[in-house]
């Protein structure tokens, strides 16, 4: 993909900001994607259909813009099946280092003014940027 375009960014940004706010104002929940999931891991009685429908509902939606919006392939990785799962190991780690992800802390805790999250946040896009900065230029990838 390399034209974004404006609407469809604050469309997309004002969906995410309405599925947080549903989610908290209907079942109290911040709609955080590490602790969603890793609620499934050791599931609750009363927790499992809520957290299934949420992840259901952003695999859907990625599928949904697929084959609606752009189906001649907007979905490629640059990256190797090995590489990517390393990747998501290394994400998953961090979330849990961490106290949660960039939806939880960077669109939710922002939101309600959690300083935690404010310095979670910062954090996460300054390592973000340096790695970056060492893989771009450094190493050449």
């Amino acid at each position: 993909m390399t034209e974004i375009s404006p609407w469809m960014a604050l469309l997309g940004g004002g969906l995410i900001g309405l599925g947080s706010w549903l989610l908290l104002a209907m079942n109290g929940r911040i709609a955080g994607i590490s602790g969603i999931v890793g609620g499934l891991l050791a599931p609750q009685a009363g927790e499992v259909a809520w957290r299934v429908l949420f992840i259901a509902g952003l695999i859907g939606g990625v599928a949904l813009h697929h084959f609606l919006v752009a189906p001649e392939g907007s979905i490629t990785l640059a990256a190797g099946w090995p590489l990517v799962i390393v990747a998501g190991l290394l994400v998953g780690i961090g979330t849990r280092m961490g106290g949660g992800c960039t939806s939880g802390h960077g669109i939710c805790g922002i939101s309600r003014l959690s300083v935690r999250s404010i310095v979670a946040t910062c954090v996460f896009v300054g390592v973000a940027a340096a790695t970056v900065l060492v893989v771009r230029h450094a190493v050449g990838g």
